[in-house]
């Protein structure tokens, strides 16, 4: 008699079944059945990164706090200072363990004075949701996980706003960077419209009902509208070289339980003055004394050769001083490109390094981090 386990189903979205017939690629992505890629992982950065983009991101969890106590539960778990929101901006921040190490990295939405909603990792969905549901039990508010009611699509590249302003009565123009609008989308009315994304580049990021039907309706017509501008179908593969082009943080490997804020270069989004929060004694004490020992860097790799995860670095004697925690191609750029912690010793700007490639020491420099911006002009 066999004792063993059948492994849990992998979660769907609603566009599973059109990402199978559109022949993508599909891996096991924090328990989702997810697309890697569509046409190809060059191709489907480029597309971002020269027109636009298409990308099924329903996968990506919602938590929402609504009450009169909603924002000081939100400063009490969050990093960022939210009281500086107003109602339609969204922010970049963080949850916290009392060491000042990352539960996760969220992007918090003000609704109202009494009703924000927290987007969240699919990978860390459930210990995010119990994290904030635990620590927001003495305030007086509601924390809810909306993450099955949405399906949310991705539209990024710089044709992004000329694509979706074809489906919605909103004038795009109207919306900032990290703020966002209610509007009717592809006539589905009391759309969310969020100028915000994962990719470097500008976009949207739209939240629908997340019935099968709906789903395929609006992705089909957002090819539609994007036809011109050369949109594709984009995947996981190029959502993270998009994102390490831009040096944006992902959940286990920039950020983790045992990297703190400081380490992750992401102190610009900690607001350690506004008060006690779940992790700023743990990082006032790293600032007494002295600031993190190791810092994330950017590196070039000089020599042919790829610094993937997890890959160890070397000084010139030959010393492992740090490793990789996000490597690859960069199709945009054309350079092999790597995310790493190293001693604060080792960081400063054109310091040469090693990544041992296999069995082989191959030559890289620290370089400034993003390694790509996006042009300055907006629509």
């Amino acid at each position: 008699m066999s004792t063993s386990t059948a492994a849990p189903a992998l979660r769907k979205t609603a566009l599973n079944a059109v990402h199978r017939q559109l022949g993508a690629k599909m891996v096991d992505f924090g328990g989702w059945d997810m697309p890697v890629e569509y046409s190809g992982l060059i191709a489907e950065h480029m597309a971002v990164r020269t027109g636009v983009g298409l990308f099924d991101v329903s996968h990506m969890g919602d938590i929402q706090l609504r009450g009169p106590e909603s924002l000081d539960a939100i400063q009490h778990i969050c990093m960022n200072d939210a009281a500086k929101l107003q109602v339609g901006q969204a922010q970049y921040s963080a949850m916290l363990y009392p060491q000042g190490t990352f539960v996760d990295d969220v992007i918090v939405h003000k609704f109202s004075d009494n009703d924000y909603l927290i987007v969240i990792n699919a990978g860390t969905r459930e210990k995010d949701f119990g994290w904030a549901k635990g620590n927001a039990q003495k305030f007086h508010c509601h924390v809810s996980d909306y993450s099955d009611y949405y399906t949310q699509l991705a539209i990024q590249g710089p044709k992004a706003a000329e694509t979706l302003q074809k489906l919605t009565n909103v004038d795009l123009s109207t919306i900032k960077f990290y703020w966002f609008k209610w509007g009717t989308v592809c006539g589905l009315p009391n759309t969310l419209i969020a100028r915000t994304g994962y990719t470097g580049e500008d976009g949207f990021e739209i939240y629908i009902p997340s019935d099968e039907t709906t789903s395929k309706r609006v992705w089909d017509e957002v090819l539609e509208a994007g036809k011109e501008f050369g949109i594709i179908p984009c995947g996981l593969g190029a959502r993270n070289t998009l994102r390490l082009e831009a040096a944006l943080s992902l959940y286990g490997h920039e950020i983790s339980e045992t990297i703190n804020v400081f380490e992750a270069g992401l102190d610009r989004f900690c607001k350690v003055e506004k008060g006690p929060f779940i992790g700023s004694e743990a990082l006032q004490r790293v600032i007494a004394e002295g600031g993190p020992t190791r810092k994330l860097v950017g590196l070039e790799v000089i020599e042919r050769g790829i610094a993937r995860d997890g890959y160890c670095v070397f000084n010139e004697g030959g010393t492992q001083i740090g490793e990789v925690v996000s490597g690859s191609p960069a199709p945009f750029l054309k350079k092999n490109i790597a995310l790493a912690f190293v001693p604060r010793d080792h960081a400063a700007l054109d310091s040469e390094v090693f990544v041992q490639i296999r069995n082989t020491m191959v030559r890289a420099k620290v370089v400034p981090i993003p390694f790509y911006r996006r042009p300055k002009k907006q629509s």
